[in-house]
């Protein structure tokens, strides 16, 4: 028999490769081994070569994520910088799980159908012209969000073959007909899962892990109704600036959509009556929602209300444990999330978070106000995800050094982490390629790249003045400041 044999890797793809496996390890060698700073230990240096290796290898991808993460943490034990408990520490974290706990709601919702069914439901219902059909869009956007932490799978799994299939009744593909409605469609969705996704704390996984390290490093907690209390206002406006401004900006060429309507009231029809699967998941869903809520007197811990909701979908047959064991998204956030746990604790084991302080506190000691400092690293924080092309890569590098100079400077800990915390998701607006939903819009091959990047920008502007402006006078009423 004949066999056939594969190309060799080209040399510039080799080269790729090396350069960016070499430049983490490289970097952390180098920390490693230079002069302590600020006065650290030499256990200390390794573990910011460790941490800061870690965080170009999550950049750079010369692997997937969970598997840079799990190097860090596997160096971290062998080198003593950590011992091994310490090292797994962060699997154990209360935060971890409800991630998880919340990919596998997400599963239960594409599985069971039920969130293509209230985006059907709301596009039934409000979709006559193309701005309503955004908004239907949206709306359901947010109805889903808090229940799916992977924004990916929220717009890319569930909304995304809606979104395709609206612009296909409108005749608008790629190329000629795209401005009929579809690119207007599918650059309003990508913006408007932004929003979404900063206003809850289960919306994306980047969200947790800002929770955890504020904690871990600044003493903050933030549950999930102080966070979305906190983001509810100016999500909400800016919820509903995005398709405006995006439809005066970037307008279709189609504004009436009677066909959109007839479209969802034919899926919903071939989706016949709610399921037992669908029931069971919204009441369960439901239940979830109210006991987050209300926390504060239940006293009952998100995770462990969380995982109950999980169970319940496990023991009622929504999801089978074949399910849960597929669940990929949820098991690899796992080990990245948690893995950065345990090397974000060794940063404050070391007393490198409270070295990094005070030196900033040290060099900046003159500036004035806090309000200004406190704009600016929010302003810096924004702007450096042009860099960036993944929101987790993103908060790992970046939110404890930002943060930790706002607050050396006297901001209040809980508002810089509400205010990076949001950002931390809003960021992905300026490009085609910062999270996870980007490439596959921007891949349908409606909207070109400088168009792509000048409305981003557009849009970055209008969220600085509506979270920092109105937001920030939000959370002065919440006594945030």
């Amino acid at each position: 028999m004949a066999t056939v044999s594969r190309p060799e890797p080209s040399v510039p793809r080799r080269t790729s490769l090396l350069w960016r496996a070499g430049l983490p390890i490289a970097a952390a060698l180098i920390i490693a081994a230079a002069p302590p700073l600020w006065g650290l230990q030499a256990g200390a240096m390794r573990m910011l070569g460790i941490f800061v290796g870690t965080i170009l290898g999550l950049i750079l991808q010369p692997l997937p994520q969970g598997a840079v993460v799990i190097l860090g943490v596997t160096v971290s034990a062998l080198s003593t910088t950590l011992t091994m408990g310490e090292a797994l520490t962060g699997f154990a974290n209360t935060t971890v799980w409800l991630i998880v706990s919340a990919f596998l709601f997400a599963r239960g919702f594409i599985k069971t159908g039920l969130g293509r069914r209230i985006s059907y439901l709301m596009i039934r219902s409000f979709g006559r012209s193309t701005l309503g059909l955004s908004y239907a869009i949206a709306a359901s956007d947010l109805i889903i969000a808090p229940a799916t932490p992977s924004n990916t799978a929220r717009a890319g799994g569930i909304l995304f073959p809606v979104v395709r299939s609206l612009a296909a009744s409108f005749g608008s593909e790629p190329g000629p007909t795209a401005r009929k409605a579809g690119a207007f469609l599918m650059i309003t969705e990508y913006q408007a899962n932004l929003v979404t996704s900063a206003m809850f704390l289960t919306s994306v996984a980047p969200a947790p892990l800002v929770a955890e390290l504020a904690r871990r490093n600044f003493g903050v907690e933030i549950t999930w109704l102080g966070w979305v209390t906190a983001a509810v206002v100016p999500g909400l406006i800016a919820l509903a600036l995005v398709p405006y401004l995006l439809y005066r900006l970037y307008p279709p060429e189609v504004t009436v959509s009677p066909e959109a309507p007839r479209l969802a009231d034919r899926e919903l029809r071939a989706m016949g009556p709610m399921s037992r699967g669908e029931r069971i998941m919204l009441a369960i869903f439901l239940l979830t929602l109210v006991l987050w809520a209300t926390s504060q007197w239940t006293r009952l811990h998100e995770t462990a209300v969380a995982l109950a909701g999980v169970s319940l979908l496990i023991v009622l047959g929504v999801v089978g444990w074949q399910d849960v064991l597929g669940e990929s998204g949820g098991w690899d956030a796992l080990v990245w999330f948690g893995g950065l746990v345990s090397l974000a604790n060794g940063l404050t084991k070391w007393g490198i978070i409270k070295a990094l302080a005070d030196a900033v506190q040290g060099t900046l000691g003159g500036v004035g106000s806090w309000v200004v400092v406190m704009v600016a690293v929010v302003l810096v924080y924004l702007y450096l995800h042009y860099f960036i092309a993944s929101m987790t890569a993103h908060v790992t590098a970046f939110f404890v050094p930002l943060a930790a100079v706002a607050i050396a400077l006297g901001a209040p800990p809980y508002l810089v982490a509400i205010a990076l915390g949001v950002f931390s998701s809003l960021n992905a607006c300026l490009t085609h390629y910062g999270t996870g939903p980007a490439p596959i819009y921007f891949g349908a091959g409606y909207v070109d790249q400088g168009t792509w990047w000048k409305y981003g920008l557009v849009l970055s502007l209008v969220h600085v003045v509506v979270w920092l402006g109105i937001g920030g006078l939000w959370w002065k009423v919440l006594g945030l400041w």
